[in-house]
């Protein structure tokens, strides 16, 4: 858990915080306080926090008393990260099957100071999705099954 970053337990938190962050990046950080995946990327987000105050603010949402929107974004594996800018969801081309969200944590601070700062850039010129700067081999692959119901 991280004491640096504030958590949202209720959808209305948020809703809240969707709504209300303008011209910045709005990064969603969706896991549990206790998951070994979850700590190392709140120790990223957390230790970056401060160089990105211009340019972003991060929040972490626990995936437990949210699950509205855990199943709205489909969050199967944490941690999973999701962007906004002016309460549009900004997709990221990871070179992955899911441009929704990142899955998995940072590797390094620099590969997420990098992300927010494309996504910056990308959201100020009205682009809804950015491909990733981060190295391919820095992103964590998983192989997404989609049930047909």
């Amino acid at each position: 858990m991280s004491f640096v970053l504030q958590t949202l337990n209720q959808k209305s938190e948020v809703d809240n915080v969707i709504k209300s962050v303008a011209e910045k990046v709005l990064v969603l950080r969706f896991g549990r306080e206790n998951d070994p995946g979850c700590l190392q990327c709140d120790d990223i987000l957390a230790k970056t926090a401060q160089k990105l105050r211009n340019m972003a603010e991060i929040y972490l949402v626990d995936v437990d008393k949210v699950p509205v929107y855990t199943q709205y974004f489909d969050v199967s594996l944490i941690p999973a990260t999701v962007f906004f800018f002016n309460g549009q969801h900004m997709k990221v081309d990871n070179g992955t099957q899911d441009h929704t969200k990142f899955i998995g944590p940072f590797a390094t601070k620099q590969d997420f100071i990098d992300l927010v700062e494309v996504i910056y850039r990308g959201a100020m010129k009205g682009k809804l999705i950015v491909a990733s700067p981060i190295d391919p081999k820095n992103v964590p692959k998983y192989n997404l099954i989609y049930n047909d119901i």
